[in-house]
Formats: C-alpha cells, sequence, structure tokens
C-alpha cells in the first residue's frame, strides 16, 4: 500500500523545476514534507518549509544552541558531598551528623565518579560518619512527564531526570524511581570500602538543613555533554539539562521548555516547545526556522561548536544511513513524523550547508529513505544561487 501511495503523490514531469531542484520536486512529490535549505541568508530551496511539525528528537538541536549561547562549551556541572554548616559538624575525622551528595545537573553520574569522591573523602581525614548517607532531591523538580507524550514514554523512553542522576537512572533494563536514593547507597559502600564507618542507613530527602561542600566533582565539558546528547539522540541528557537551564524559572521540564523557547523568541522564531528532548507530539518547529537559527549559530563563536556535537554519516542515530556523505545533522522520530536537520557539505558551494527536512503523518522509516535521497541530491548536485 505504501508503495502505491508513492507513486501516486508523484508531480507531473512537465511541471518540475529543471536541475537539482526538479530533483528534489520528483522526490518529495505531494507528501507531507518541509524542506528548507541555504546559506548566507539566503533560500536555495524551499517547500512547505513554514508548516509548523512536530520536530521530535530535532528539539535537542535547539537545546545545544540555547544552552551554547548562555554557556561555555567548556563549563562543567558539580555534584558535591555536603556536611551540616558549623565549625562542629566534622571533629577529628567524625561527621556529627548526615552526610549528603547533592546533584546540580549532571547527567552522567556513575560508579567511577562516586569511587573518586569516596577516595576524596578518605583523604580528607573523615574516618567515621555518625549519621545517614543522604541523596538530595533536589533542586529541580521531580515531574516526569509533558503534555504531548504518550502514557508509555516513562517507561520506555526516558528515565527520571533528576539533578543527582545515577547510572543513567537507569538498573536492569528498568528506570529508577529514586536514583538519588540508589546513588545514596552505592555511595555509602564505597564509603566503607575505604574504612569510612558509616553508622547510619541511606536515604533520599527533598528539605535539607543548611549544608557546606566537603568535596566537590565535576561533569565533563558541556560541549562533550552534548555530544553525548546528539550522537545517540539521549532523551535523559536533554531532560536533565533542560531543567539545569530551566533552573532559574523552577527546574522542571516546562521551565526548561519555555527558556528554550523563550530564547528562540528571541532569535524572532515562533516555535512551541513542551520538553527539550524531543518526544512531545506538542512540540512545533518550521523548517525554514530552523534554518534560520542554523544561520545565527554560523555567526555566533559557538556555530561550530554546534555542528561537532552532531552525528556524522554512520555513526549514532545515523549509523547506518549516509554513509560517505559529510554531513552533521540531528535526527528526530516518533510515530508517523520524522525530521533531519544540521549541515550537508555541498560539493559545489566547498563549504557546509544548513538544512531541515520535516515531516508529519507520514511512515517515518519511508521518510528515512526520503531524506536521505535529498541530501545525497544536496551534497552532489545542489548549486548556490547564481
Amino acid at each position: 500500500m505504501v508503495a502505491a501511495a508513492l507513486v501516486a503523490v508523484l508531480p507531473n514531469a512537465a511541471t518540475a523545476r529543471p536541475g537539482w531542484k526538479g530533483d528534489l520536486d520528483r522526490i518529495i512529490g505531494g507528501r507531507p514534507f518541509s524542506v528548507a535549505v541555504g546559506d548566507d541568508g539566503a533560500y536555495w530551496y524551499r517547500h512547505l518549509a513554514g508548516v509548523g511539525r512536530p520536530p521530535a528528537s530535532n528539539q535537542k538541536l535547539l537545546v545545544t544552541m540555547a544552552l551554547l549561547d548562555h554557556h561555555s562549551p567548556g563549563r562543567r556541572i558539580p555534584t558535591d558531598v555536603m556536611v551540616p554548616r558549623g565549625a562542629d559538624t566534622v571533629v577529628d575525622g567524625v561527621v556529627r551528623g548526615n552526610l549528603w551528595l547533592a546533584g546540580h545537573g549532571d547527567p552522567e553520574v556513575g560508579h567511577a565518579d562516586l569511587a573518586a569522591a569516596a577516595d576524596a573523602v578518605a583523604a580528607a581525614g573523615i574516618r567515621r560518619v555518625n549519621g545517614d548517607v543522604i541523596g538530595w532531591l533536589g533542586p529541580f523538580q521531580r515531574d516526569w512527564f509533558a503534555p504531548g507524550w504518550r502514557d508509555y514514554f516513562p517507561d520506555v523512553y526516558i528515565a527520571r531526570p533528576t539533578a543527582l542522576t545515577f547510572e543513567g537512572n537507569t538498573s536492569g533494563g528498568h528506570h529508577v524511581a529514586e536514583p538519588e536514593r540508589w546513588a545514596a547507597r552505592v555511595f555509602r559502600t564505597k564509603l566503607e570500602a575505604r574504612d569510612v564507618d558509616v553508622r547510619g542507613g541511606t536515604d533520599a530527602r527533598r528539605t535539607r538543613p543548611p549544608l557546606r561542600s566537603i568535596v566537590r566533582f565535576r561533569s565533563a565539558p558541556l560541549i562533550d555533554l552534548l555530544r553525548r546528547m546528539n550522537v545517540p539522540s539521549s532523551n535523559l541528557h536533554a531532560e536533565v539539562l533542560g531543567k539545569w537551564f530551566g533552573l532559574v524559572r523552577g527546574g522542571s521540564i516546562d521551565a526548561g521548555a519555555d527558556r528554550v523557547c523563550g530564547w528562540i523568541r528571541r532569535q524572532g522564531e515562533r516555535f512551541r516547545c513542551e520538553d527539550a528532548s524531543g518526544l512531545s507530539y506538542g512540540n512545533r518547529a518550521s523548517a525554514h526556522g530552523i534554518v534560520r537559527l542554523l544561520w545565527r549559530a554560523e555567526r555566533a563563536p559557538w556555530g561550530a561548536d554546534v555542528r561537532s556535537t552532531l552525528p556524522s554519516g554512520g555513526q549514532g542515530t545515523l549509523r547506518e544511513r549516509l554513509t560517505g556523505v559529510r554531513i552533521r545533522a540531528k535526527t528526530g522520530t516518533l510515530i508517523d513524523v520524522s525530521a533531519l536537520s544540521g549541515w550537508v557539505w555541498v560539493e559545489a558551494a566547498d563549504d557546509w550547508v544548513p538544512f531541515s527536512i520535516m515531516s508529519s503523518h507520514f511512515d517515518d522509516a519511508t521518510a528515512k529513505t526520503i531524506e536521505d535521497r535529498i541530501v545525497r541530491v544536496l551534497a552532489h548536485d545542489a548549486r548556490p544561487p547564481a
């Protein structure tokens, strides 16, 4: 049935434009695709480019641009081991109270980080904790849903986005409801393996007393976090970084989405943002709007950094696609939604050229074949305007 439908919507050959633009016309046909291509502020080709469609994980490309416009590529996000404030809370190597593990938005805390933190605690001369090891449930909100998500998404596609993460907030193939408690339990075990005697148990709490940090470890540079978000299209990375970005507005999924769309509005575009991952069917973006944002990125000092975070052909979510084509682009996939936006190296221009391809209400697997055909035409046959 799909093949028959594809044949039926091909345009009349007599109406198609000549050259590479005509090739794109024939590839797209009458299908619900939006395409925008252009460089240096000028469009080379457009087809339904102003139609608002769900960008799926192209939303992560928008998040990447907003974050790099606000933060240095080398920015690192801390995680702290903390004790109650006061000169008498740590005396002669004894913590007189609870030991807190507090995250601030690093999506990649793992066993190696907690082992290094336990080493640092022991090296600081601490030999006993009289209270519990507690994972802090703040400063983010604990929301785990957004408008436009399907009910099963938290079970299948995204772990809970928390300020203190641990091992991707996933254990045994299942998403962990309280990763902060899990992290505290593992941290306690690592402390005891270093002869730090923990007299209490483990817990997770949101309300906390005034604290001070005794050990701080930091995330990888932001540019690396973004690369590990975009290449495999990590929904957890996206929503944790979205909440981090939206912390000034409350640290929720909605706050992160609002801040990203606020940045987009300041660039002169009107999109709709419900999340940072692109899982929401309620998100809306246009192909020409995305291309205009890519033009602005090219003029910014961080433009090349954005491109470096995206998968190339044969890599990540493009691992079985566009091998042999010089491309840096973000994929996006939901049921009957597909998108591909970024840069393709155009031979005739001898340069990277921004593009965006979006489709909705159309089989997403077939859409990817069409996207790849479009990109190959752009790479090998497209010509800049005379």
